[in-house]
């Protein structure tokens, strides 16, 4: 049964015919759409004014003229070279492109007097259209700022009227529409926005959030007809090329295996982690301001260029210039490798751009340097890229994105108070951690230590010690693990609890030594006595053996075979 369920399954695929797309050309677009948007058919993008609607619509049509398909661009808002201006900023020559016949601008000149009395129809806009979409041989069109329209009509007879005149004028005329508008939430306006609704075959629905000050873009496909798409909230910016997202369905869990293991920078820390860090792996060191967290991911990122590999650090706390001087102060010095190519230091403010862009940023840095590590000091930072979601969303795709290409990945995470334990991986992304450090203070005895531990290690047999963590002009030290009777002893405490140990020690070996000297006296004692009893058995037994010979003697003498020998043993 099993099997035929499936062939009847395979025949009904083989039947349907899949939905003709045209490619937008727009990075990851197409992989959220699936192809693109539908050929020969209506689609409609809605959102806020910057949200990007214009670029979006427009790089449809640049994409679209570079690849063979004639466009034409319809702008109800604003005039032609305006929009050529605006394009030359992102790099596409408009005009280059109008002169070979591949691209038309129109700025739309409607009269409003015209529309209130009445005169006014879209058939004579068509028509121009219609005629210059022939001569070009068009294949897509954009009509940008449809919101304009709907405006300047008084009468909702007449809206619906134009509306349905271009629908029918669209279907018929086997362009691929893009039609962009604000939303509207007043009637009648919002009625006419759900007629846009309708009749596209695909709605995509561009949102601007501005969280703590900082304002993030979102891409959502409300709609598509009769074909499957990416149904998630998208992440977009538009950069100095156009229009870019980063979809989630391109961040498959296809991350790389663990690779060798690679010295950490300090070697005590090598010890506790069974060899090191595993390639591939991503690495966070929690830890209370000023605990070191900084100095161990630089520690590793020196360690790693000395043996020839490259680091992109990304810092979003301090200078490249002050990370540097800083750490050269603990031992570890930088410069050398970044004059080297080696080392690749940026620092970016948090507030300076919004998650998504974030992101890309760091996408585009890792694809043309191509490091084999990355840090990122500190993660906690994050949340001023626009709130808690956003940063999670950041770190989830920048470590699927890292992870995936094999690369290792430092994370330093600035935890507060006494719940740090619980906000070591922070931000939600605990299950993408393999190996964890803590640093903490220890308080005692009037002054403050360090110490650290390694709390989670994937794939290795770790120590759970805590060992006191000291910073010093020649380097960072990990000490032996020492404990007390209320824990690991540090600082004063641990030099006080050595001393003691070392007079104690001091005091038992002395003594053991007069313990043995005493031991050694009784032994020799002993020996001289034991010497001088053997002397005097061996001077009785020699007598006796004399005495015993002179009997015999005597007794041979005497005849002793007649008168018999004397008493046995005498």
């Amino acid at each position: 049964m099993t099997n035929e369920r499936n062939q009847t399954f395979a025949g009904e695929m083989r039947g349907r015919v899949p939905l003709k797309k045209i490619p937008t050309g727009i990075e990851g677009l197409d992989q959220i759409l699936e192809g693109g948007f539908p050929r020969g058919r209506t689609s409609v993008v809605i959102g806020a004014p910057g949200s990007g609607k214009t670029v979006l619509g427009l790089e449809f049509l640049y994409r679209g003229a570079l690849a063979g398909e004639p466009g034409i661009f319809i702008g109800f808002e604003e005039p032609a070279e305006e929009v050529r201006e605006n394009a030359a900023t992102l790099g596409w020559d408009l005009a280059a492109l109008e002169s070979q016949g591949r691209l038309f601008l129109l700025q739309s000149g409607i009269e409003p007097d015209a529309v209130l009395s009445g005169e006014f129809s879209l058939k004579g806009l068509l028509g121009i259209i219609s005629g210059k979409a022939r001569e070009m041989g068009a294949r897509r069109i954009v009509l940008d700022a449809m919101d304009v329209l709907l405006r300047l009509f008084d009468e909702p007879a007449s809206v619906r009227a134009q509306l349905h005149l271009l629908n029918g004028w669209l279907k018929d005329s086997g362009l691929t529409a893009l039609l962009t508008l604000k939303p509207r939430e007043t009637e009648p306006a919002r009625e006419f926005q759900e007629f846009f609704y309708s009749m596209a075959d695909c709605v995509v629905d561009l949102e601007v959030r501005v969280v703590a000050q900082v304002a993030t873009r979102r891409l959502r496909v409300v709609k598509y007809r009769g074909a499957s798409f990416g149904r998630n909230e998208y992440p977009y910016v538009i950069t100095e090329d156009g229009f870019r997202l980063v979809p989630v369905t391109g961040l498959l869990l296809d991350h790389q295996p663990f690779g060798d293991k690679l010295p950490t920078g300090i070697d005590r820390l090598d010890a506790l982690l069974e060899g090191g860090y595993f390639r591939g792996s991503c690495v966070v060191v929690a830890g209370e301001p000023g605990t070191g967290k900084t100095l161990v991911a630089s520690a590793f990122s020196a360690r790693a260029c000395k043996a020839g590999e490259r680091v992109f650090y990304l810092s979003f706390e301090e200078s490249a210039e002050a990370l540097v001087q800083n750490v050269r102060s603990a031992g570890v010095d930088l410069q050398p490798h970044r004059e080297a190519g080696l080392l690749d230091i940026e620092a970016l403010m948090p507030e300076a751009m919004g998650a998504e862009e974030h992101l890309l940023f760091l996408m585009d840095r890792v694809e043309r340097t191509d490091p084999q590590h990355v840090i990122l000091d500190a993660i906690s930072a994050c949340e001023r890229m626009g709130g808690k979601r956003a940063a999670m969303e950041y770190l989830m795709r920048t470590l699927h994105f890292l992870k995936t290409r094999g690369i290792t990945v430092f994370l330093t995470n600035q935890t507060s108070g006494a719940k740090s334990q619980l906000e070591i991986s922070g931000n939600d992304i605990s299950s993408m951690i393999d190996t964890v450090i803590f640093i903490t203070y220890v308080q005692g005895d009037g002054e403050t230590n360090r110490a650290i531990q390694v709390v989670k290690g994937r794939g290795m047999a770790h120590s759970n010690q805590f060992r006191e963590f000291v910073i010093t002009k020649q380097g960072l030290m990990i000490q032996d693990f020492y404990a007390g009777a209320g824990g690991v002893l540090t600082g004063t405490a641990r030099k006080i609890r050595e001393s003691a140990d070392a007079l104690e020690l001091e005091r038992l070996e002395l003594t053991r030594r007069a313990k043995r000297a005493e031991i050694e006296s009784l032994k020799a004692r002993l020996e001289a006595e034991l010497q001088e009893a053997q002397a005097e058995l061996a001077a009785l037994d020699m007598e006796w053996k004399r005495v015993r010979e002179d009997r015999e003697r005597i007794v041979r003498m005497r005849g002793g075979e007649k008168n018999g020998p004397g008493p046995r043993g005498q």
